[in-house]
């Protein structure tokens, strides 16, 4: 079960008395748990009727005697439980606790919601394979790019606003991988745009970073060119210190798009159709293909080996940003 999942049955009220929930991605945990428990105490007492717990603080019992108390003027009673990998151990005090919970998830009751987290909870444990079987495991993992960027189109959608897949892709390029990033540029482009407005680079440049895609497309055909001074001019107007990380992310970006590109028109495909397959909106074929001409894809493999170890040069050099940026741009226009 992802937490997608989680969010549409607590909406559509259909809750089940047990949930795990295994990963390290908080945001995306967080955001179930708080779907749950308002859909548990919606018309009823909050505070007559949740109970939440750390597992470095208690034992089973006291969570499980919460758990099988009686909703007070409500349906449903919530009970959470956090930080149960504190009990994922060898020791036998740990092996009861779970013991106790795998019994109670085979015969929960029905008038309480349990939500029970963990980073990680070997899959061995009986509550593990109980919850996997029973399909009430939520799995909370980091989104790869792909699925980042299918979140960002639903949620801008949610929030009535309008984006291009080309767009929502550049977005994941600057604000993520982290999606807590993600989601606060997308709640902050929204409120910018507005419903019904259309989030687009210029947008992003106002409201998230100081970088356009046209900017570094401009700098990467200086690039193919081999143009050093017109590229190195480029480079000191589209350089900030203090998003370096996120230009390396948009460099990355648009060399992928470019592979795409080549790969559709070696395949036999349109300019027009090789442009919807690497995520390019159509008008910027023409300009790709004028790009193409100074660029082969052995040479576009080797900018991304340069890009992937400036990327580790940022991370872990004692360099300046922007000496590992030029050292980047001499090297790959050499």
């Amino acid at each position: 079960m992802t937490p997608e999942d989680v969010v549409r049955e607590a909406r559509e009220g259909r809750l089940r008395p047990v949930y795990l929930l295994v990963g390290a991605d908080r945001f995306q945990l967080d955001g179930a748990v708080r779907e749950l428990r308002a859909a548990s105490l919606g018309g009823g007492l909050a505070d007559f009727n949740e109970d939440s717990f750390f597992a470095a603080d208690v034992g089973a019992d006291r969570v499980l005697d919460a758990a099988r108390m009686v909703p007070m003027m409500a349906t449903r009673r919530f009970v959470l439980l956090r930080g149960l990998e504190r009990w994922d151990g060898d020791d036998e005090r740990s092996k009861a606790h779970l013991e106790k919970l795998a019994a109670y998830a085979e015969r929960p009751f029905d008038t309480t919601c349990l939500a029970i987290t963990a980073e990680k909870l070997d899959g061995r444990r009986r509550l593990a394979s109980l919850a996997k079987k029973q399909g009430f495991v939520v799995t909370c993992e980091p989104l790869d790019n792909r699925r980042l960027v299918a979140w960002v189109s639903r949620a801008v959608a949610e929030r009535g606003a309008k984006i291009a897949p080309f767009v929502a892709e550049v977005l994941v390029q600057l604000a993520g991988p982290e999606l807590s990033a993600v989601a606060d540029a997308v709640d902050r482009l929204c409120l910018y745009v507005g419903v019904g407005g259309a989030i687009d680079e210029d947008a992003i440049a106002a409201v998230v970073v100081k970088l356009r895609e046209t900017n570094v497309f401009d700098l990467l055909t200086a690039l193919a060119r081999r143009d050093r001074a017109k590229s190195m001019t480029l480079l000191s107007e589209v350089f900030d210190p203090r998003e370096g990380p996120r230009l390396l992310g948009l460099f990355a970006w648009s060399v992928r798009q470019n592979l795409r590109f080549k790969h559709a028109l070696d395949a036999g495909m349109r300019p027009d159709e090789a442009a919807k397959a690497a995520g390019v909106p159509p008008f910027k074929a023409r300009d790709l293909v004028a790009q193409l001409k100074s660029l082969d894809a052995e040479r576009l493999e080797r900018w991304l080996v340069m890009l992937s170890d400036a990327d580790l040069a940022l991370k872990g050099s004692k360099r300046s940003h922007a000496a590992v940026f030029e050292a980047l741009v001499l090297e790959m226009s050499a």
